[in-house]
């Protein structure tokens, strides 16, 4: 009998093995089905993820492209002294004579065919409002050409460079050039009197109301002396208050309750650290507004709890073996905690502060309420000088109605951009030396 049941028992354990494992291969199939579906999912979510930057960058830059680009005409200047309204080349006279004047009775004995009052005013408008000043500097550089009739390039208007933009063949009107005006630049086309060149004032000048006159600098050296502001606040402060709550201070109550506010103050929307600086660093220090060091300092506040979390995280990555092996062959606390902790937690804190910085580099509204989208021409030098930020140029080139600012816009969008892509790469570098 019993040998009987061993072997209906014996027989049935093949056939057992054969369900279990094609129940095994079956189950596997299925999961690795699901694997491969979720594995080209996720390739797909990736590849739409740089479609759509890729896009995004080459939509910006083709928009900015005409930014980079300028028309000039040559004008022959005659530097009369009646028109000048001076009667000698010193330096004195040349710098007071009356080149707005020269300007027009040059331009009006170019193109003789144009006589009415209305006409002449419109064949003015096609030269930039900074003619005068180009064909002045020529003069004070030149004091021989004085009485003499010279060719000068200067700028065209904005309306006319963006309708030579638009129309590599001029003569048909257009929104803001009129049939007449078509027929000049036409005119001064044919006779090769019209040249694109680099528009290297673009990155040369600041801010101006006239869109060809226009450039970055201002901002540019305003966002870098901003953020080199708002790097030596937030940058020693962040560290040292996660070295403090992360190795030294006691667990209780007080530092629990400053750990739950530091996570909050991540949270609060940027403009609410604007508001404070406006209350407080400007209305109760006395500072002056719309200079980088207000403007430092604000996002200094902004950045400092991103800084402090992701600095306590990389503190917190590292080993306890390597405080317990300092410690054990007779290094103090502070000693620890400077020479093994910090230069291990190093690589993490960089990449905390390189992510807090580019937070920062990006905000517009704070910098809003404390004025730093005031209208400033001139290039900061200092911290205390009024200066404005990138962000806040876009922001204000976008709002402007002229043309001609839409491509500035674009093309301070990848100003921007750059900048952010030069400081990730230097953090990238630094962090390296430190990880060796």
């Amino acid at each position: 009998m019993n040998s009987m049941t061993n072997s209906s028992s014996t027989s049935n354990t093949p056939s057992d093995t054969n369900s279990t494992t094609l129940r095994v291969a079956a189950s596997l199939k299925k999961r690795n089905r699901r694997e491969n579906r979720f594995r080209w999912a996720g390739r797909i979510a990736v590849a739409i993820g740089f479609l759509l930057v890729f896009v995004l960058i080459a939509d910006i830059t083709v928009k900015a492209l005409p930014a980079f680009h300028q028309h000039w005409v040559k004008l022959e200047i005659s530097y009369d002294q009646n028109w000048l309204s001076i009667d000698n080349a010193s330096q004195q006279a040349l710098s007071n004579a009356n080149y707005r004047k020269a300007l027009k009775k040059s331009v009006y004995q170019s193109f003789p065919e144009v006589k009415g009052r209305r006409d002449k005013r419109k064949l003015f408008k096609l030269f930039s409002s900074n003619a005068e000043f180009t064909i002045k500097d020529y003069l004070i550089d030149n004091p021989n050409a004085f009485s003499q009739t010279r060719n000068v390039w200067v700028r065209l208007d904005d309306d006319v460079d963006s309708y030579l933009k638009d129309h590599s063949v001029a003569g048909k009107p257009a929104s803001r050039v009129d049939a007449k005006q078509a027929l000049w630049i036409q005119k001064m086309q044919q006779e090769g009197l019209i040249e694109k060149r680099f528009n290297s004032s673009f990155f040369t000048n600041g801010d101006s109301r006239e869109p060809e006159l226009a450039g970055v600098k201002g901002a540019f050296m305003g966002t870098i002396l901003t953020m080199l502001v708002t790097l030596a606040i937030s940058f020693p402060l962040g560290v040292a208050a996660a070295l403090y709550l992360e190795e030294f201070a006691p667990r209780n109550r007080w530092t629990d309750i400053i750990e739950v506010n530091i996570n909050n103050l991540a949270a609060v929307p940027s403009i609410i650290f604007g508001l404070l600086g406006l209350a407080v660093i400007i209305n109760l220090f006395g500072l002056p507004r719309s200079a980088p060091i207000v403007g430092g300092i604000v996002l200094s506040l902004m950045t400092l709890p991103t800084i402090i979390i992701a600095s306590r995280a990389s503190i917190k990555a590292v080993p306890p073996s390597i405080r317990e092996a300092a410690m054990g062959i007779g290094a103090s606390k502070m000693q620890t905690t400077f020479s093994h902790v910090l230069p291990m937690a190093m690589p993490g804190i960089m990449t905390g502060t390189i992510i807090g910085l580019a937070q920062a580099l990006g905000e517009t509204a704070p910098l809003l309420m404390i004025g730093m989208v005031a209208f400033i021409v001139d290039i900061p030098t200092s911290v205390s000088d009024p200066a404005t930020v990138l962000p806040v140029q876009i922001f204000l080139w976008a709002d402007s109605p002229e043309r001609a600012f839409l491509a500035k816009t674009s093309a301070a969008i990848l100003v921007l951009l750059a900048f952010l892509l030069v400081m990730n790469v230097s953090a990238a570098f630094i962090r390296k030396k430190f990880e060796k």
